[in-house]
């Protein structure tokens, strides 16, 4: 029947539709201001919130909506000048030991958020996120590389049999070794130049010692750098990906400097808490009873004193996969997989020292607030870093060890942490925060009514065009593209795509797109009716025949903004994603439900005349014309 859906096809366009509408409707709920309040060990308890609250009543601060999630504390905001200002009030009350954290809370209601309808993401640009500085400790770095070094080296020469009679780190580039004789200085030197081809070699002689100083080549110090500022940065952005972020920026910022931005994040306080516990492993055995106190180490494990070798016999760096479990007993475990270099080495020194209790030591550099008076006597608030080191296995090796092991005595949350921020990978080395900030309260807000007016003035131009040129035509194709950005608006929101300022944009060219197809259309139908066919058949006619070039005008497009959002980065990807996202629907906008309304107009009726142009009539007709 021409021109008159199926029942089923009406009730599909419509059914798309209402769901469309649900799942856009969250959009319209403004985030509210709101500080995350956890623990880094504890949860968050009802006392927490108190002194939290009662520090905001003493300094006459508004806030409300507070309570407690499995994310901590929560309490909202009217603006974010209250934010912040009650956020360096709280940190300054609570003290060390908690992290206040800067968020945005949803105000959807609860009937959408049981139906999975949220709001989407909005990019930096926008309002939405936070921004951190994050500083590389190089000279730390090349210490640890040193101390590495002269750790592998130590291990060589006494496979070889060759006495020292002491080996130090001097400096941050360098390795001094000592010896009785020259015989063994010269030993050590030609074992040396064959696998340290990046150490320059020096020979000296002082109280009757062979000295060889060891020092690391400029261009070696130089690559040292790069790679470790890339590693952390690929670190860095896996563990951000582990959050669930969307569209997260990891970018560098001179040669020890990661800009950090987690834009549309739901929960900073996590995401805060896992950047800031930069963790490594460090396995070592337990050192014997009458060695030297400076060869040493003193930890607590589990009440006892436990002393650890300082020669670490494998670093975390060879951990190849590690994945959370329950052994045989429900109890939580760490199941840890090695590479081939790292088995290798586990292998041999577990196997030579069968009998011997062997540490796991997790180091981690975090960071933490301190309040200091100023000139003035004002407090100012100073980001300070601090070093943790934890004994978290203390097992007998019985027997040599292969690529795959576990470590146990750990708690569920513990062994979830582990296993996170050792599968998102070690850092090459400590990195501590310089700044934190919300990015664009008000230059955000000023984007997004920038935007809105953008849109509304595109939408409003191509309105009056439509109506005026293309009568009841124009009217349909208006409906149906309101209806176009309610469902580029659910489907940004069901996917979690981020709107960014330049996605905004690609909203604007999909408007117009959008009415382009519908031009189309009616064109055709135009010249249908200029040909002679009657009003029914060129409405079915246009329809028909400006499909396969809609669709071919889309496919195209719809590739160059693949590329974009494949080989682009940030704003462009944005752009890119609400270009894709805006094609698919405006073809079912443009097609599907303007075919509705145009069925609903003229469907099953005797037609003379197309209100679709200033000029053009149907042809003199005989018969009905429905049917």
């Amino acid at each position: 029947m021409l021109n008159k859906f199926p029942l089923w096809k009406n009730l599909m366009v419509v059914g798309i539709l209402v769901l469309a509408f649900i799942y856009a409707i969250p959009n319209l709920f403004p985030d509210d201001p709101a500080l995350q309040i956890s623990h880094e060990n504890d949860p968050i308890t009802d006392m927490d919130i108190g002194m939290a609250t009662d520090a905001l009543r003493a300094a006459d601060m508004a806030w409300f909506g507070e309570e407690i999630n499995s994310n901590g504390g929560l309490l909202r905001f009217a603006s974010l000048e209250d934010q912040l200002r009650a956020k360096a009030l709280i940190e300054q009350t609570l003290g060390s030991g908690y992290i206040i954290a800067l968020n945005l809370a949803p105000t959807t209601p609860g009937w959408l958020r049981a139906m999975g309808a949220n709001k989407m993401n909005l990019g930096l640009d926008l309002q939405g996120g936070v921004h951190f500085l994050m500083e590389i400790d190089m000279e730390e770095a090349l210490t640890r590389r040193m101390e590495n070094t002269l750790s592998t080296i130590r291990q060589e020469l006494r496979a070889e049999r060759i006495r020292t009679r002491q080996m130090s780190v001097s400096g941050t580039d360098s390795l001094e070794l000592r010896f009785d004789d020259e015989e063994s200085r010269t030993l050590a030197r030609a074992l040396i130049r064959e696998g340290y081809v990046d150490l320059l070699a020096q020979e000296r002689e002082r109280d009757d010692q062979y000295i060889l100083l060891l020092t690391m080549t400029p261009e070696s110090i130089t690559q040292m750098q790069e790679d470790t500022i890339a590693a952390n940065q690929t670190t860095i952005l896996s563990r951000v990906d582990s959050l669930g972020v969307s569209e997260p920026v990891v970018q560098r910022q001179g040669v020890n400097r990661l800009v950090v931005q987690l834009p549309g994040v739901q929960d900073t306080a996590q995401a805060k808490r896992i950047l800031q516990r930069i963790a490594t492993l460090q396995f070592h055995l337990e050192a014997d009873v009458g060695a030297a106190a400076n060869s040493y180490t003193l930890y607590d494990y589990q009440g006892q004193s436990i002393r650890v070798d300082n020669d670490v016999i494998l670093q975390g760096d060879r951990i190849s996969n590690v994945r959370s479990a329950l052994d045989q007993y429900g109890q939580p475990q760490v199941v840890i997989n090695l590479d081939a270099q790292g088995g290798e080495q586990f292998n041999r020194v577990t196997r030579e020292n069968i009998g011997r209790p062997m540490d796991i030591l997790l180091n981690e550099t975090r960071t933490r607030s301190v309040f200091e008076p100023d000139a003035n006597g004002v407090m100012i608030e100073r980001q300070e870093s601090y070093e943790e080191s934890r004994l978290i296995s203390h097992a007998v090796i019985r027997a040599a060890l292969g690529r795959e092991f576990v470590i146990t005595g750990l708690s569920q949350s513990e062994a979830n942490d582990l296993s996170l921020l050792i599968r998102s990978g070690a850092l090459a080395a400590p990195m501590y925060f310089v700044e934190e900030r919300t990015v664009g309260p008000s230059l955000g807000q000023e984007n997004i009514n920038q935007g809105a007016r953008a849109v509304a003035i595109g939408y409003l131009l191509v309105t009056l065009f439509m109506v005026y040129y293309y009568r009841w035509f124009g009217v349909a194709a208006v409906i149906a593209l309101a209806t176009n950005v309610v469902l580029l608006s659910a489907v940004m929101s069901i996917i979690s795509a981020t709107l960014t300022l330049p996605g905004i944009f690609g909203i604007v060219l999909t408007i117009g797109m959008a009415v382009d197809a519908n031009v189309l259309i009616f064109s055709r139908i135009r010249e249908e009716i200029a040909a002679g066919l009657s009003p029914q058949s060129a409405i079915d006619s246009g329809f028909s025949r400006a499909f396969g070039t809609i669709f071919d005008a889309n496919i195209t497009t719809f590739l160059v903004a693949m590329v974009l959002f494949t080989v682009g980065s940030g704003p462009v990807k944005g752009f890119a994603i609400t270009l894709m996202v805006g094609l698919m629907t405006s073809q079912f906008s443009a097609i599907m439900v303007t075919r509705l309304m145009i069925n609903m107009f003229y469907g099953g009726r005797q037609i003379k005349n197309l209100s679709i142009g200033p000029s053009i009539k149907a042809l003199p007709t005989t018969g009905s014309n429905s049917i």
